[in-house]
C-alpha cells in the first residue's frame, strides 16, 4: 500500500468532494458538489477549502481505535505507516457509520476483499469451541469503518433465500450489517452487560437499535441504525464532531453542551423528543452505572443536511462500568457532578436545560423498569452477578432522592 494523501469522497446524494494532506495540512474542498452532497452539517457546501490541523472531525469519526487498531497494526504496520489518512481509506470505502464515504486508488485490493455475509442464527448459536470473534475479524477487519476501544467487528449479514431456494439449499443473500461485539479478560461478562442495559433501555421506551445475546453469553450482537430499508445510509454524527473536537477529546464537555448542540442542530419538530430523550439516556447512564457515555456515545440521524429531519439517534453503547472500576465517575460533567452519588441533585437540574417537567416521574420510571428487566432477564442476570450488583448499588443512590426511601 502507499502513502495515501488524496481521497474522493461521495455521499448518497452525490460525489461530495476531495481531501489532501499538504505539508502538515489537512484541506477538503467540494468543487461542483450539490447542497445535499455536504459532508457534515459543521461543513456547509462552499467555495473555500475546509482546512484542518489534523483529519476533520467528521472523517475522524469511524476511525478504528483500541482493539480494532491494534489488529490493524499487528497486520499492516510493518509493510506501511498506519497514519490517518490510510486509516481512513481502510475504513471508509466500504461500510462506514454515517453517509460519508471514501475512495482511493492506492488501497491494495487485500483491503477491499469481502466474505459473503454471516447468518445472524449462525453467530447466536455459536458454541464458543472455536474462536468465531477472532474468525470474523479476520474475515471483515478491512470493510470495519466504526470508533471505539471495545472488540468488534462490522459483519455483512445473509440470510437464507428462502423465496429463491429450497430450504435445503445453502445460498445465501447480502442484508444489512451486523455490529457484532466481545470482551476482554479485564471485563468479564462484558456482552451480556450491554444486553442487559440496552434491555432496560428498549424496555424504557428508548428508541434503541436491534439487538441479541448469543447463546453463550460471550457475543452482543446489534443491527446498525444508520441505513434506510433499502440499505442506502442515512447521514449520522457524533456528539464529538458536532463540536468540533477531535476523537481524543471526547470526554471534555457537559452533557449541557450536548443539549445545546441537541437545539443547534436538530430540526424543529424534533427538537423537544430529542431533548426528552436525551434526559432519559443520561438519566439511564446514572440508573445502571454507566460511566462511559461520552460524546461519540450520542448521535444524530438525517437524511441529508437539506432535509428537515435531524433527530437524535437511538440509544446504543450503554454498558455498566462500575462493576469493574468500583470509583468510576459519569463521562461527561451533568451539571456540575461528575459523580454517581451526585447525579441525584445533577438529574433535577439537567431537566431544566432539557425542559424536562416530569424528571422525578421520569427517574423513577427508569429505576422501577431496571428492576423488573433484571428479574425478568434472570438467566442472564445470574451470569453477570457483579454487574447486577454494581447496577443495585446505583440505583439505590438514585431511590433515596426519586423513590423517597430512606
Amino acid at each position: 500500500m502507499k502513502a495515501a494523501t488524496h481521497l474522493r469522497v461521495s455521499t448518497p446524494q452525490g460525489d461530495a468532494g476531495e481531501l489532501t494532506q499538504e505539508q502538515g495540512q489537512f484541506l477538503f474542498g467540494y468543487g461542483a458538489a450539490p447542497a445535499g452532497a455536504a459532508v457534515s452539517l459543521t461543513m456547509p457546501v462552499r467555495k473555500a477549502q475546509y482546512a484542518h490541523g489534523a483529519l476533520h472531525p467528521i472523517f475522524q469519526m469511524n476511525l478504528p481505535e483500541g482493539f480494532l487498531l491494534e489488529q490493524l497494526q499487528n497486520r499492516l504496520a510493518k509493510i506501511v505507516n498506519l497514519e490517518p489518512m490510510l486509516l481512513l481509506a481502510l475504513s471508509g470505502g466500504q461500510a462506514p457509520i454515517g453517509r460519508v464515504a471514501v475512495q482511493s486508488d492506492f488501497v491494495n485490493p487485500l483491503a477491499n476483499a469481502q466474505g459473503k455475509g454471516e447468518r445472524l442464527d449462525e453467530i447466536l448459536a455459536w458454541d464458543g469451541t472455536e474462536s468465531l470473534f477472532a474468525e470474523l475479524v479476520d474475515k471483515y477487519i478491512y470493510r470495519t469503518g466504526i470508533s471505539g476501544v471495545q472488540p468488534k467487528v462490522l459483519v455483512p449479514q445473509a440470510v437464507a433465500s428462502h423465496a429463491m431456494e429450497p430450504a435445503s439449499s445453502k445460498a445465501t443473500v447480502r442484508t444489512s450489517d451486523l455490529i457484532v461485539k466481545s470482551g476482554r479478560q479485564e471485563y468479564p461478562g462484558l456482552a451480556a452487560n450491554e444486553f442487559l442495559c440496552m434491555s432496560i433501555a428498549k424496555e424504557s421506551g428508548l428508541a434503541v437499535p436491534e439487538f441479541y445475546l448469543s447463546d453463550n453469553k460471550e457475543l452482543f450482537v446489534m443491527q446498525r441504525f444508520d441505513r434506510a430499508p433499502d440499505g442506502t445510509p442515512i447521514g449520522f454524527e457524533d456528539m464529538a464532531v458536532l463540536a468540533g473536537f477531535s476523537s481524543r477529546e471526547k470526554y471534555k464537555t457537559s452533557y449541557t453542551h450536548v443539549a445545546k448542540l441537541v437545539e443547534a442542530f436538530v430540526s424543529g419538530p424534533h427538537v423537544m423528543p430529542s431533548l426528552l430523550a436525551l434526559f432519559d439516556m443520561v438519566a439511564l447512564s446514572c440508573v445502571v452505572g454507566n460511566g462511559d457515555a461520552h460524546l461519540k456515545n450520542f448521535g444524530l440521524l438525517y437524511t441529508d443536511p437539506t432535509t428537515n429531519d435531524c433527530r437524535l439517534a437511538p440509544a446504543f453503547d450503554l454498558v455498566n462500568t462500575t462493576a469493574y472500576i468500583p470509583e468510576d465517575v459519569l463521562a461527561l460533567d451533568l451539571c456540575g457532578q461528575k459523580s454517581f452519588f451526585a447525579a441525584r441533585q445533577g438529574l433535577l437540574d439537567f431537566a431544566k436545560v432539557c425542559q424536562v417537567a416530569d424528571p422525578r416521574d421520569r427517574v423513577q420510571r427508569l429505576i422501577l423498569t431496571a428492576e423488573m428487566v433484571i428479574r425478568r432477564e434472570a438467566e442472564v442476570a445470574e451470569s453477570i452477578p457483579h454487574v447486577v450488583a454494581a447496577i443495585q448499588h446505583c440505583t439505590y443512590m438514585l431511590k433515596e432522592v426519586f423513590l423517597d426511601i430512606p
